[in-house]
């Protein structure tokens, strides 16, 4: 039996990123397989694919935005989530976080950063295209939020988040939240069932 490379594509622009990772450790804790986060950015992406966000792309089609509420809710719901809400600044320029979480996966405290900046973003509905609150929000976590600011401009940290974003557009991905389970390709976090299935089944051989 050979467990599975299961990655997480993620970028704390989007809700769906955020709500993935709340459910993400029960799969783990049902499969014994770890997810590997992998930090894109979803303006990089979506640029290299012509994509937009859901927010734009159906901003003009009646009942969609209304459905999709009620959808969130749902999902919200099936897996008791607390404490969810929309950011009042979205969209949120998410840059400076990415480039963060590039250089917290380069120095250490990564896991910490990604519940950190996500929770901040949509539990606490913070303006984390600021720096100041960006610093300000580290800090409070027991993090350093200065040098995480001064780390966002090494060209390592810049070339790890271009690189992670090339290869998801080469391998197929156009969003977040993405997911693969070895070669096998799956967005939305409504498909987090099916990733969870393809676990099994591998894990099954």
């Amino acid at each position: 039996m050979h467990a599975p490379t299961v990655q997480f594509l993620l970028d704390f622009g989007s809700p769906n990123a955020f709500l993935s990772h709340k459910v993400i450790p029960a799969i783990e804790s049902r499969t014994g397989v770890t997810f590997e986060y992998v930090p894109i950015l979803l303006g990089g992406l979506f640029r290299l694919t012509g994509n937009r966000s859901p927010a734009e792309a159906f901003a003009g089609i009646k009942n969609k935005q209304a459905f999709a509420r009620l959808e969130t809710q749902r999902f919200v719901d099936r897996h008791h989530i607390v404490g969810y809400r929309s950011n009042p600044h979205f969209p949120v320029n998410t840059l400076q976080i990415m480039r963060g979480a590039a250089a917290a996966l380069i120095e250490g405290g990564f896991e910490q950063y990604v519940d950190v900046v996500f929770s901040a973003m949509w539990e606490r509905g913070l303006k984390m295209d600021d720096p100041a609150v960006i610093e300000a929000t580290l800090n409070e976590a027991g993090l350093d939020g200065a040098r995480m600011l001064a780390r966002i401009g090494d060209q390592a940290v810049k070339d790890l988040l271009l690189a992670n974003t090339q290869q998801a557009f080469e391998r197929g991905a156009f969003g977040s939240p993405t997911f693969f389970v070895n070669d096998e390709m799956y967005f939305g976090k409504d498909q987090l069932r099916d990733v969870e299935e393809e676990i099994q089944r591998v894990l099954a051989r």
